[in-house]
C-alpha cells in the first residue's frame, strides 16, 4: 500500500489539451508505433491514465503546464517557476488510471530510473528538490522521498519528473 496518491491530469484538463495544448498549438492524434513512424512512442508514458503507451493506440503529444494549471485553480503566482512540456495523452477520451497496472503503486517506477522531486509552496514558487534514483522497492523509496519532501511545512505539492529531459510524470499533494 502506498502512501501517497500520485495525479494524473485531471480529464476536463486533458479534455482541454485535446482541443488546444498550453502552448496554444491543437493536439495532432498518432498511432503508437514502435518503428519510429511517424513517432516511436510506445513505453512511453501516458499522463491521463498514468501507464505507458502501448501499440496501436491514438494518442497526442502536447505542451502542458502543470504548476500554472494548479496556480490558476488556487489563486498562486508561480512566477518565472512557470514552466510547460511535452507530454504524451490519450487522443481521444481516457478513462483514467487502473489501480492494477503498477506494481509499486507509483506509475512510471522502473528502478534505476533517475527522477527530480520538487517541491513547491502555496504561492506556487519552488522551495527545493532533490534527485532521485528509483530503488528496487520502488513503492517503499517513493513514499521515503515523498515523506522527506512532506517533511517541510511549507510544501503544497511535489512534481516528479524524468532527470534526463525534465518531462514531468506526476503530482502529489499535501492531504
Amino acid at each position: 500500500m502506498i502512501k501517497y496518491l500520485p495525479r494524473p491530469i485531471p480529464a476536463a484538463t486533458a479534455d482541454e489539451l485535446r482541443t488546444a495544448d498550453d502552448a496554444g498549438r491543437p493536439a495532432t492524434p498518432i498511432i503508437a508505433r514502435e518503428d519510429g513512424v511517424p513517432m516511436d512512442c510506445v513505453g512511453s508514458p501516458l499522463r491521463c491514465c498514468l501507464r505507458a503507451i502501448e501499440p496501436g493506440e491514438e494518442v497526442a503529444l502536447v505542451s502542458y503546464a502543470p504548476l500554472r494549471r494548479w496556480a490558476a485553480a488556487t489563486g498562486a503566482d508561480p512566477g518565472a517557476y512557470d514552466e510547460q512540456g511535452p507530454v504524451f495523452i490519450h487522443a481521444g477520451a481516457c478513462d483514467g488510471p487502473d489501480d492494477t497496472v503498477t506494481v509499486s503503486g507509483y506509475p512510471f517506477a522502473r528502478p534505476g530510473a533517475l527522477r527530480t522531486i520538487r517541491r513547491y509552496n502555496a504561492a506556487g514558487q519552488i522551495v527545493g528538490g532533490r534527485f532521485f534514483k528509483i530503488p528496487l522497492d520502488a513503492g517503499a523509496g517513493f513514499d521515503a522521498v515523498l515523506d522527506e519532501a512532506f517533511a517541510a511545512a511549507d510544501v503544497a505539492l511535489v512534481h516528479v519528473r524524468a532527470l534526463e529531459y525534465g518531462c514531468f510524470h506526476f503530482e502529489v499533494r499535501r492531504t
